[in-house]
């Protein structure tokens, strides 16, 4: 790097909250399956701990020499209904636990992959994961699950939608916090480092090494310094900066997947905040020109920050993957937080800036009494955006019980806090109720 170069990322460190959000190594889980679950069980936990055992004190040590934090430390494996085979609900208590076992061996932060995928319908593992979830995200600790619920391809599992907002009350019954170990998708992808929906889809190497970016603050301060240009103006900015970003990305993944001995798989140019002032999604869009996020002009401001982040990124890595743009979890971003709260952020305007996002209604509170159908029909309208644009979206709502419109509730640490938002209380539980399979959307045949 020149000097030039090494001189911009210390200040995108050092002032600007530049950070790699997480290093996830993916690991296949397909050769661990045994005759028995216990046994499989214990294959699962012995090849996460030999192949990731050196993953946290290889990042560490990048970390002390090129001075970049590194706040996660990740795995992400084959999504376990895949290798369940005829396990019972109860028998998959034991998958979770080796996962979260073997996680707390190696010292990594999140494990990801608890997880099925029934687009199109369910096996035996799918249903026996789906059950298990309210026991294995209470019981466990690091674990972190998700299910993808349609495909533009397949188009949308309604049995799956309405059984998923049953099992998001059925958590919520054991834990306020746990549906944040939770995410439901529509079009998920094979290689995302981000949780809580990171998982090794089956295309993907043995082990492999994906690295997920941020730097909200950096992308703020550059559009600081362009104030009252045009949008154009802006929007070159933005790319410039993710292309900065970007390029310290590619070079903390490809160093960790050589000293690991694993291959390197892609960046994910996510836009990741934090609760901390600076760190802020909301607040990039307020520098835009927004008075507040949720105005007017929201949803425009968030496409274009989405679009000149990818035009960005992809020019400063051949290895660009995941979900890449920006996201809008409400209880993690401080801008989001200060929006929810003066009721200038509503459910219907998150729903709308999801549609050019990279995820969807993410880290929400809502009302403990909202019933379960609403919250499948929440699912199923995110899943329309995702299936019908041929994007991801996802939901990760937390409903909280006890706990009414406007209360504030405290997830701590990362996931930060969000007052409880209100809930449009028509019901649409008949829609729900017809169960079956929203056909795919006309333009997904393409053979």
């Amino acid at each position: 790097m020149e000097t030039k170069q090494i001189l911009e990322t210390i200040q995108m460190v050092e002032e600007e909250h530049l950070d790699i959000r997480t290093i996830t190594m993916g690991i296949s889980l397909l050769d661990t399956v045994a005759g028995d679950p216990k046994a499989t069980a214990q294959n699962i936990y012995n090849k996460i701990t030999t192949y990731a055992k050196n993953l946290v004190s290889v990042a560490e040590q990048i970390e002390r020499e090129f001075g970049i934090p590194i706040t996660n430390k990740r795995i992400s494996v084959t999504p376990i209904a895949l290798i369940a085979g005829h396990a019972t609900p109860d028998e998959m208590l034991y998958y979770a636990h080796a996962m979260d076992d073997a996680a707390k061996a190696v010292g990594v932060d999140f494990i990801g992959g608890y997880s099925a995928l029934v687009q199109k319908g369910f096996a035996n593992g799918d249903l026996a994961l789906i059950q298990s979830m309210p026991r294995a995200l209470t019981e466990t600790d690091l674990v972190m699950s998700s299910v993808n619920i349609g495909s533009t391809k397949a188009g949308i599992n309604l049995d799956a939608i309405k059984l998923m907002g049953e099992t998001v009350m059925a958590i919520a019954e054991k834990s306020d916090t746990a549906n944040a170990k939770l995410v439901i998708f529509a079009n998920a992808v094979e290689d995302n480092p981000f949780m809580a929906g990171a998982f090794h889809g089956v295309s993907e190497p043995d082990v492999v090494i994906n690295v997920g970016v941020s730097g909200p603050g950096v992308v703020k301060r550059a559009i600081e310094k362009v104030k009252g240009e045009s949008i154009q103006v802006v929007a070159e900015t933005v790319k410039q900066t993710a292309f900065k970003i970007t390029r310290v990305g590619q070079m903390v993944g490809a160093l960790a997947a050589q000293r690991l001995g694993v291959e390197f798989g892609i960046v994910d140019l996510s836009l990741a905040p934090t609760p901390a002032r600076g760190d802020s999604v909301a607040e990039v869009l307020e520098e835009i020109g927004l008075e507040q996020v949720g105005a007017h002009g929201t949803t425009a401001a968030l496409m274009l920050l989405n679009d000149a982040v990818k035009k960005g990124g992809v020019m400063a890595s051949q290895r660009v993957g995941g979900l890449s743009g920006a996201f809008i979890p409400v209880s993690e971003d401080a801008g989001m937080i200060d929006a929810a709260k003066a009721g200038v952020l509503s459910l219907a305007k998150l729903e709308a800036m999801t549609s050019v996002c990279s995820v969807g209604l993410d880290m929400i509170a809502i009302p403990g009494n909202t019933p379960a159908t609403t919250i499948s029909a929440m699912i199923a309208d995110e899943a329309a955006i995702g299936v019908q644009n041929n994007k991801t979206t996802a939901v990760r709502i937390l409903p909280t019980l006890g706990k009414d419109v406007g209360d504030m509730v405290d997830y701590g640490g990362l996931l930060g806090t969000a007052p409880v938002m209100p809930v449009v209380e028509k019901s649409s539980a008949d829609f729900i109720n017809r169960g079956g399979h929203i056909p795919a959307p006309i333009h997904s045949f393409k053979n």
